[in-house]
């Protein structure tokens, strides 16, 4: 039964469920040692005992709750719309690279393989959103016993799938200031390897150990940490990477910017670099450093904050990434225009065409005319009737 904080499992009459204070009230209180009771009789659940705003300190009067509710509802409302603006964005992105043969690379496939990761990961928010947060109530339960487990098991998949694109991307950049000469394709099935295998591994070890070990719910919540750090740690390793690679290509920039405008005005080449970090920033993740050794156990304001970051930013992520690296890119901008005076070019010689071969005809129909009237005089002429009219 859902009681609009709780889902209470089904018990066996006499029994009684003791389940912890609701999420939400957790993070109102910042308290999460109290817990609630319910019993199971004959004739359905009892009262909760203790009451839920005494066991979990809560002020029933306190207005603080609807104003939690209404946040986390703008908060939800803003990165639906980031992500679908990002799905929007990411899925033309990837029509137009697949297009073209001539932007067919390694750098374009790392490139399709990232846009391909961003638009599984906004797809699985939404699954899980449509899953969890269902508006009838009544089935607000069922889900547990249905296929929510796998949900959760894609959900986590396609988070860390971008993590790891995001880190090949940066691995692929740094190869290619660094080694001269090497492999492109023998280098890019490892990023295959990396990108889509390796969080394969973990997510396999993760749901093992979650039915295992903390088979509750719908395996949105973790309360085991070191089951949780089987995900969490490779991202934050692979968000630490990719800053220590982002540090390294900057400053490999900073010496070729040097050494190749040495004569050159000082604010051009800073400008340069400027833009150059500023389109490595959303390729890379690197904002994602900012929050990514916080604990989980923090004050409810800076859970407030991290959310509207990772969630409101982040969400709109793949949208920047989509616009920088193919709507600006001018390889990308080169093809569509030659596409487009290609297609031009052609609908004026099919009409000029089309006006050759209308004029043509006219001018046979002509000659036949002029031949079939010549031919009748000549044969008016040799007989001895004569013709009123040509025709």
């Amino acid at each position: 039964m859902w009681d609009n904080l709780s889902c209470w499992p089904p018990t066996l009459a006499g029994h009684t469920i003791s389940l912890p204070c609701p999420e939400v009230l957790q993070l109102i209180t910042g308290i999460k040692a109290g817990t609630v009771n319910r019993n199971c009789t004959e004739s359905g659940w009892s009262s909760t005992f203790p009451p839920v705003d005494v066991a979990c300190q809560y002020n029933i009067n306190d207005t603080e709750y609807e104003d939690v509710q209404e946040y986390y509802m703008h908060l939800k409302t803003l990165y639906t719309v980031g992500y679908g603006t990002s799905l929007s964005s990411l899925f033309l992105a990837l029509l137009l690279l697949l297009s073209f043969r001539r932007l067919r690379c390694t750098r374009n496939y790392i490139h399709m393989n990232l846009f391909s990761s961003f638009i599984l990961r906004a797809m699985s928010i939404f699954i899980k959103d449509a899953v969890l947060f269902s508006i009838d109530d009544i089935n607000h339960c069922k889900v547990y016993l249905t296929d929510c487990h796998y949900v959760m098991i894609f959900f986590q998949y396609c988070i860390m799938a971008n993590y790891s694109w995001l880190l090949v991307e940066g691995l692929y950049l740094h190869t290619l200031l660094v080694v001269s000469f090497f492999s492109e394709w023998k280098y890019f099935c490892w990023y295959i390897a990396l990108g889509w295998g390796s969080p394969l591994v973990f997510i396999i070890a993760w749901s093992v150990c979650r039915q295992l070990y903390e088979n509750t719910g719908c395996w949105n919540i973790n309360s085991n940490a070191s089951v949780w750090w089987i995900i969490r740690g490779p991202v934050i390793l692979s968000i630490f990477i990719n800053f220590i690679l982002f540090v390294r290509i900057i400053r490999i920039l900073m010496k070729k910017l040097r050494t190749s405008d040495v004569w050159g005005n000082d604010f051009n080449q800073y400008k340069r670099l400027a833009r150059s970090t500023l389109l490595l920033i959303p390729l890379f993740g690197v904002h994602y450093i900012i929050f990514a050794f916080f604990p989980e156990d923090v004050s409810s304001g800076t859970v407030e904050i991290r959310l509207s970051f990772e969630l409101a930013l982040g969400s709109f992520q793949g949208f920047v990434v989509a616009v920088l690296y193919c709507f600006l890119n001018g390889e990308v901008q080169f093809e569509i225009q030659r596409k487009w005076r290609r297609y031009h070019l052609r609908k004026h010689f099919w009409l000029r065409q089309n006006k050759h071969s209308s004029v043509s005809n006219s001018g046979s129909v002509l000659t036949q005319v002029v031949q079939l009237s010549r031919s009748s005089q000549r044969e008016a002429r040799k007989s001895s009737t004569p013709m009123t009219s040509l025709i």
